[in-house]
């Protein structure tokens, strides 16, 4: 079996299930990946370093090597809050209104991934196949093939992939895409983003797509299909089935006092719809004056990148309008909303998702969304509660048993708030158990298995991706 190394923006030490606050999806993802496939996870360990030497901290926890590398503080400046932050991000997430175009990023990013290439390359032995991840690294791939690297390589993009006619907006946006050709397979989230990306290549490249969506590119065949990301569903299972989990289910049982409980769980970011979700269930109170006692929506959103000025924005309008709503809605023993910025353990994540009777999963855009796929892990099945889910989370392909919604339509999002507190119990019921098949079946170790089997050059399971072999399940399932 060829060694795997993974390469990604930052690197996450493993920690024991449910120790770790909360953690992103991709750490989730890889450290479970990793525990099962020998190799290294290498990136940048999220600290400074006054001059840059390459120097390698190498560390094995929890059967998992790390290889980090410090970076510069004009590093992180143009690199991270620059160029990945706000340039990638935004336009990533369709926010063209939010994107900075600014030269320096740009030559930040490109010296980052060079110095990348320089401190991984050593690491790189001939038989190992290399996974880079997210939209931090895109022309990685092309610096470690300017170097010899002739290795299998591939890319896995986290993110949404932006329609053709925003993309262009980007400087230098040819020269980015041509890159990410030089990796042997390139995945996407959903069927939506592969098929934006392959129009972009045929429309601005002039490139040939093959049938089985592969792209044809200097005599070399670019596999590009959809790997939509699932949890680790046995840990998540095991973590929720914890005493502390039930410690903290108890606790917000408790301190709700018999009113139905709403729960949403998102990185503080523009691209999760924070704001209009708050709209949303103050529309619904005000339409519904009959629940302003009975219903309470806690909202847990840890704070993400402080030094862009965009996020803060976020952050002063949330508390803005959690406190109209709530001075509008309170009374002196109750207050509607309970915004919490800080993370929790995923145990007590679990706990508290069990908890809840609504699930508010409503970003603007989103990849994927791991959260939903928890979300669902976590009910009881006797009497389980409703995911509402926007339509453009990429989970929305997947999970077609949750209430659907538009997140921009603050009428849509009250009424499926109201139609999930009436929800019968075998409906719930019925919903529940196709959407948990879902979220079983297309679990993160198939995800990490569909890849590294495209990765080793291996069949195309009949030319269909992951995405379309988890809608038909669930079809099935109906």
């Amino acid at each position: 079996m060829s060694r795997l190394i993974v390469i990604s923006n930052r690197v996450s030490v493993p920690k024991a299930a449910g120790a770790a606050g909360a953690q992103g999806g991709l750490a989730v993802a890889l450290n479970s990946a990793l525990r099962e496939h020998r190799g290294i996870w290498f990136g940048w360990s999220g600290q400074e370093t006054q001059e840059f030497t390459g120097h390698l901290d190498m560390q094995r926890n929890d059967d998992v090597t790390t290889a980090t590398i410090d970076l510069e503080p004009q590093d992180i400046d143009e690199y991270y809050n620059g160029y990945a932050n706000r340039t990638l991000w935004p336009l990533f997430h369709f926010r063209i209104d939010l994107t900075e175009y600014n030269r320096d990023f740009g030559e930040g990013y490109e010296r980052v991934n060079r110095r990348f290439a320089d401190s991984v390359h050593p690491l790189i032995e001939p038989d190992d196949m290399v996974w880079v991840h997210d939209y931090h690294l895109l022309p990685l791939g092309s610096m470690l093939r300017a170097k010899g690297v002739d290795n299998r390589m591939g890319l896995f993009l986290h993110t949404p992939w932006p329609p053709t006619r925003l993309l262009v907006s980007l400087p230098f946006h040819e020269k980015l895409v041509t890159s990410m050709l030089e990796y042997d397979v390139i995945g996407f989230q959903t069927t939506e983003w592969l098929e934006s990306f392959l129009h972009y290549v045929q429309k601005e490249l002039g490139l040939k797509v093959n049938l089985d969506n592969s792209v044809s590119y200097q005599g070399r065949r670019v596999v590009a299909r959809a790997f939509p990301i699932g949890i680790d569903h046995a840990e998540f299972t095991e973590a929720a089935a914890s005493e502390e989990a039930q410690e903290a289910h108890d606790r917000l049982k408790s301190s709700v006092r018999g009113r139905k409980l709403l729960i949403g769980v998102d990185r503080l970011d523009y691209s999760k719809g924070l704001g209009e979700r708050f709209q949303s269930f103050g529309r619904f109170l005000t339409d519904y004056p009959g629940e302003a006692g009975a219903v309470v929506l806690l909202q847990i959103a840890p704070p993400s990148r402080g030094d862009v000025a965009s996020y803060q924005q976020i952050r002063e309008d949330l508390e803005r309008k959690t406190g109209n709503i709530n001075g509008a809605h309170a009374d002196v023993g109750f207050v509607p909303i309970r915004y919490v910025n800080r993370g929790y353990p995923r145990a007590q994540l679990a706990g508290f998702y069990r908890a809840a009777n609504i699930g508010l999963v409503t970003p603007l855009r989103d990849g994927m969304n791991l959260v939903a796929k928890e979300f669902v892990a976590a009910q009881d099945p006797e009497d389980p509660g409703v995911l509402i889910l926007s339509q453009f989370a990429g989970a929305a392909l997947q999970l077609t048993d949750a209430l659907l919604v538009n997140p921009h339509s603050v009428e849509h999002v009250s009424e499926a708030i109201r139609r999930a507190l009436d929800m019968p119990l075998a409906e719930r019921q019925r919903r529940h158990a196709k959407l948990l098949a879902s979220v079983r079946d297309f679990d993160v170790i198939h995800w990490r298995n569909a890849f590294v089997s495209a990765l080793e050059g291996k069949g195309n399971n009949g030319g269909r991706n992951a995405e379309e072999q988890a809608t038909s399940a669930s079809i099935k399932a109906a």
